[in-house]
Formats: structure tokens, sequence, C-alpha cells
């Protein structure tokens, strides 16, 4: 375990951690695998094992992501089997094994948003779909999660089953199209990264931005 992370969790002694951390570009992840392991997966578990030394009764919230399903079918739920289709998946999966075998109260969020600015590519995929939310809605949904004190996993997700490329023409009019054919990346990509929830409810896409005003 690095010094540093014994050391600010011996300093701050948290009772709630939201580990939102992760080498999270898919592309990355694929050609650089140590470095998407060491971060994604060790960092992680160096979180864990500081934790369960220092501030056992710490309750620890991990996002993760739709990726740890194949994607090829969507609609995925809390009961179904994930099976990564790319390394990062992978790594997302070994964290949340990781967080799931501890001791600590704990609490994996799987989820697929985007921040609510400009696409930062010219090109967006029509043939790729998720149930989205942006960043604040997610961070709005955890904090009521945490405030229920759940446990194990839980799927926040939009309603509305859409495209990439609806979902970058919100906030990026011009955005043009493109589809999977188009691709020429080193990872394997997810088709459909939809999901729902037998926890919770779903969320209505931007559902923060008036809900908290």
């Amino acid at each position: 375990m690095p010094p540093s992370v014994f050391k600010c969790i011996s300093i701050l002694k948290p009772d709630i951690i939201i580990h939102t951390a992760a080498l999270t570009n898919v592309q990355l992840c694929e050609k650089n695998k140590k470095l998407a392991y060491d971060t994604n997966v060790v960092g992680t578990a160096n979180l864990i094992n500081a934790l369960t030394e220092i501030k056992p009764d710490n309750y620890f919230v991990l996002i993760s992501t739709a990726c740890v399903f194949q994607g090829d079918e969507g609609n995925y739920t809390e009961k179904d089997v994930s099976r990564p289709k790319n390394f990062y998946g992978f790594t997302k999966k070994q964290a949340e094994n990781i967080v799931l075998r501890s001791n600590l109260k704990h609490l994996v969020v799987r989820t697929n948003f985007v921040a609510y600015e400009p696409w930062p590519y010219a090109k967006a995929f029509t043939d790729r779909f998720g149930t989205y939310l942006f960043a604040q809605d997610v961070a709005h949904a955890i904090k009521e999660l945490i405030a229920q004190g759940l446990t194990g996993v839980v799927h926040v997700c939009g309603k509305e089953r859409m495209s990439m490329f609806k979902l970058a023409k919100i906030t990026t009019p011009r955005i043009q199209p493109m589809t999977l054919k188009d691709y020429d990346g080193a990872a394997p990509l997810t088709v459909d990264m939809t999901l729902r929830s037998v926890r919770i409810k779903p969320y209505k896409l931007g559902w923060s931005f008036n809900a908290h005003e």
C-alpha cells in the first residue's frame, strides 16, 4: 500500500468515500493495460485495504460502469452476470469484486453519464446506445442513495434508451453522425449499454437541473 494513501486515510478518517477516480479512456486502457490495471484495480484495492485497517466503519461507494457487461443485448439489471468486452470493463469489474468482497459497508453504482458540456469529439455514434444521464444527475442520485444507506450493486440509469448521437446533439447541435463501421480503434466497443434497475426508479435525463434549485 502506498504510504501516501495510508497517511491520508489516517489523518482524515473519512466516514464516507465516493471513489470516482479511474482511467476511463477505453482506447488507452487497451493500449496500456498496466496503467489501466494499476489505476482502476490496484488503486481501489489500496483504498479498501487502508480503510479496512484504519476506518473499518467507512461507507465506501464505488462508481462503476455499464461496460462491465458485454454490451450486445442491453437492458442489463443488477441480477445479470457481467461479462466485460474490453479491458476497461475488465478492470472496473475487478474493482467491483474487491469492493463487494470487503467487510466495509459498500455500494457499487453502475451508471453511464457524460458532462453537460459540448461533445468532445467531432462525431458521435448513431448505433451505440445507453440509458444516459448527465454527471450532475448522477451526483444527486448518489446523494439520495447514501442518505438511504443502500448497499450492494445499484444501477443508476436514465429512463430513455438513446444513441450517443442523440445525446451529443443536446449540447452540440452540429455534431456529425458516425457508425461502428467507421470505427478503427484498438478496443472492442460495446453496442448497447442500456441499464435497468430492479432496486430503484430510473431518472429522467437532466432531472437534477431543476430539482435542487
